[in-house]
């Protein structure tokens, strides 16, 4: 009895695997054809230069992160830590952190697999391990008693999500989600990110299929890759860019399967979004999450991009009474 029982389980795992390994192997990434599309960099290439190396902070497996930090004004001035987006790196943030530094002491970091020198581009050691690396530099910075925000754009916005849904999320105080993406499948994402992103679907769901049967061994192939303009490539930052994604490092920068229970964890948040983002439907955000959280504040900044929602003047604005409500807060 005993024999047919493990013949049977056997056999439950070896046909789902066998299916999940056909996906797998039936696809592979290609270069991206076309590169000029998807989101328009021009105000993030105006005037940059690679910049030489940050802070670098050990995290608790011994791995560096390059770390931009800006004191701040002092006394009960809250902590702001920043996530940037996908295949970018925190050099996103260079404007926004400089003036939000006026009201807060501001951290950000070039995330774990990305930036101008990780040790593994595009991949990280396991799923959870880029909110450990954000738990880990709040423990770094956090004074006794301080506040503490935690904020993102685009992917860093769901990464936001994800923290706060998760084992860490009682560490932050508040969060500020500009233009975050929420899931593939969410109203708030236009196919395919707008052209930004190109998943290897068949890969994703085979790679799926085996995380459910416990299998992990395959999580470092890639499964996504981002449609970067050639300014962006040929120009100066063209080395810090990553332009595709490991399984687990995409998995890890974006809500979980369930998002709509991550956000409803969210503390006190701002969302900020523009009328003309490519990749998001600005308009949905607010239907989508209110019912299920009531601490928002909703911006809708008319005809700003997807990226440029980072340093128009509105978004620093709003930014600041967010901090000072959070500052005041008992």
């Amino acid at each position: 009895m005993l024999y047919v029982v493990l013949k049977i389980l056997a056999i439950s795992i070896a046909i789902p695997a066998a299916i999940a390994l056909g996906l797998i192997l039936s696809e592979r990434p290609k270069p991206v054809v076309g590169a000029n599309g998807g989101l328009d960099f021009d105000r993030q290439l105006q005037g940059a230069q690679p910049r030489d190396a940050r802070i670098k902070l050990a995290m608790r497996d011994g791995q560096n992160l390059e770390v931009a930090h800006y004191p701040g004004p002092g006394g009960d001035a809250p902590l702001l830590i920043l996530l940037h987006g996908s295949a970018w790196h925190g050099m996103q943030f260079d404007h926004l952190a400089a003036e939000m530094a006026k009201q807060a002491e501001v951290v950000v970091p070039d995330l774990r697999g990305h930036g101008f020198s990780p040790a593994r581009r595009g991949d990280i050691d396991h799923i959870g391990q880029l909110e450990e690396d954000t738990a880990d530099l709040i423990a770094l910075y956090r004074k006794s008693g301080q506040k503490v925000v935690l904020g993102g754009h685009s992917s860093g916005g769901g990464l936001v999500v994800r923290f706060a849904g998760g084992d860490y999320g009682d560490l932050i105080d508040g969060a500020i989600l500009l233009a975050p993406f929420l899931k593939y499948n969410a109203p708030t994402t236009r196919q395919n990110s707008g052209g930004w992103a190109q998943p290897l679907t068949r890969r994703i769901i085979g790679l799926s299929m085996l995380n459910m049967l416990g299998i992990t061994a395959l999580n470092g192939l890639t499964v996504i890759q981002f449609k970067m303009p050639d300014a962006v490539l040929n120009g100066p930052l063209g080395a810090s860019v990553t332009d595709r994604y490991s399984y687990r490092l995409n998995t890890a920068f974006a809500p979980r399967r369930d998002y709509l229970a991550d956000l409803r964890r969210l503390p006190g948040f701002l969302l900020v979004v523009g009328s003309a983002d490519e990749a998001f439907r600005a308009e949905e955000y607010q239907p989508l999450i209110a019912p299920v959280n009531d601490n928002g504040r909703y911006v809708l900044l008319k005809g700003v991009r997807h990226l440029d929602v980072v340093d128009a003047p509105e978004t620093a604005a709003a930014m600041g009474q967010f901090l000072t409500r959070i500052k005041d807060s008992k």
